[in-house]
């Protein structure tokens, strides 16, 4: 170890440690096809949207001192050093047989690969090697690269180097057949403990996943149906053991075709109407469909017409108890959308859950809208209140933009709050 520390200062110049952890995906259920992935980072509000066959790689700096590359452009070697696993990433300059030779400092290969190379910029995903001083070598026939890796890991596995994305650059020409499918690899800074927000989407079938990564996996996105009577599609999210839309329904007809009517003027007052069955966008404008659905009275998410898409319902009170209580603590901010794009500050939602409520607000029987937007979400339950209040719903969900806990209400059935359908069992 004394003459590793002692070659250090020679053979490199430090710099911060980024560890990497790559992340690929996968469908199943109603598609095996993953067309493309959004990833986002709820912690830091960034975004990337990826090619379904692409590979993820978060990367994170972990303030560890580590070599840096003094390689040529046509090979590079990172995290360095590395703990778990490193990427080569090599370019060579004509395509053609080539060696990765990883050497200890005896001058012992311990690990290499034979293969055909392009010429073009490729990665391989080194692993398994043990603490010590490495050099990595690239041989083909007309040329040799080299660099020095070290690794403060303790692996007893099996020396690996796996060949991980090929990169066309630019400038090389290739057929569209040949370059179809290509696969690459996309890259997003990381912090550990950070969580990850993936939403899938393949044809008309959307799933969202959360997760907090910490080492190289696999993502496979269950696929499910849910489009409503005006064939809007919807994604899904799984939390515990329940599937829900993971965005307000925006239907303006019921599951046979048949419209579900709304009030001219929009503000028209209908707290005298006898079981009135309407919907509407917030304020009256169509722009806020889009991002918060519509509001819906008791009477029209009830009818047995049906307002959710086949396959899903009105989830009942109980529904949403097995919601929050699988959530626990904080059942709200894991529940909201974090940020205050759409929520109000302080806003306490960390969207753990991927359910990402949005505060639609409600609208009085009076006409009014209430709530205005930003400041608080309202569900409807299929649940009825006690005899004694028939004109109220019960164990509606209701969440506020300050609070980081759960509401249960009892609603009048002529208001108009927002939908969240459940799929059935």
């Amino acid at each position: 170890m004394k003459r590793i520390l002692f070659l250090l200062p020679i053979f490199c110049i430090l710099k911060l440690n980024a560890q990497s952890f790559l992340i690929s995906f996968s469908g199943t259920g109603a598609s095996a096809t993953v067309n493309s992935v959004k990833v986002e980072n709820l912690a830091k509000g960034t975004s990337v949207t990826l090619n379904g066959n692409d590979v993820l790689r978060l990367t994170t700096t972990t303030g560890v001192n580590s070599i840096e590359n003094t390689q040529l452009t046509e090979l590079k070697i990172y995290p360095n050093p590395m703990t778990d696993n490193a990427t080569l990433e090599i370019f060579p300059p004509v395509e053609g047989n080539s060696v990765i030779s990883v050497c200890d400092m005896t001058g012992k290969t311990v690990a290499h690969l034979s293969g055909y190379m392009e010429n073009c910029r490729q990665e391989f995903r080194l692993s398994g090697i043990t603490s010590g001083l490495y050099l990595i070598s690239v041989k083909g026939n007309t040329y040799q690269y080299s660099g020095k890796l070290l690794c403060n890991g303790n692996s007893t596995g099996t020396i690996t180097i796996d060949k991980i994305s090929v990169n066309q650059t630019v400038d090389k020409k290739r057929d569209k057949t040949e370059s179809k499918g290509t696969q690459a690899t996309v890259d997003m800074a990381y912090t550990m403990g950070e969580r990850i927000k993936f939403t899938g989407m393949s044809g008309n079938y959307s799933t969202v996943f959360t997760d907090i990564p910490s080492q190289d996996k696999s993502i496979t996105f269950n696929f499910i149906q849910c489009t409503d009577g005006d064939n809007i599609n919807y994604p899904v999210v799984t939390i515990g053991s329940q599937v829900w839309m993971a965005e307000n329904l925006k239907t303006t007809k019921y599951r046979n075709g048949d419209l579900i009517g709304t009030t001219i003027p929009v503000d028209l007052d209908i707290s005298g109407q006898n079981a009135p069955k309407y919907q509407w966008p917030n304020n009256g404008n169509e722009s806020n469909v889009a991002t918060y659905g519509r509001l819906y009275t008791w009477y029209a998410v009830t009818d047995s017409r049906n307002v959710c898409p086949t396959g899903w319902h009105i989830p009942a009170a109980d529904e949403f108890t097995t919601l929050t209580g699988y959530l626990g603590s904080s059942a709200g901010s894991k529940l909201k959308e974090a940020g205050t794009i759409h929520w109000r500050s302080p806003n306490a939602g960390t969207n753990e859950s991927g359910f990402t409520a949005l505060p639609a607000g409600r609208k009085d029987t009076g006409g009014g809208f209430l709530d205005l937007l930003h400041g608080m979400a309202n569900w409807w339950s299929s649940d009825e209140s006690a005899p004694a209040y028939p004109d109220y719903g019960f164990g509606c969900l209701r969440l506020d933009y300050d609070l980081s806990y759960v509401l249960r209400e009892g609603y009048h059935k002529a208001l108009g709050c927002s939908v969240r359908c459940i799929k059935d069992n």
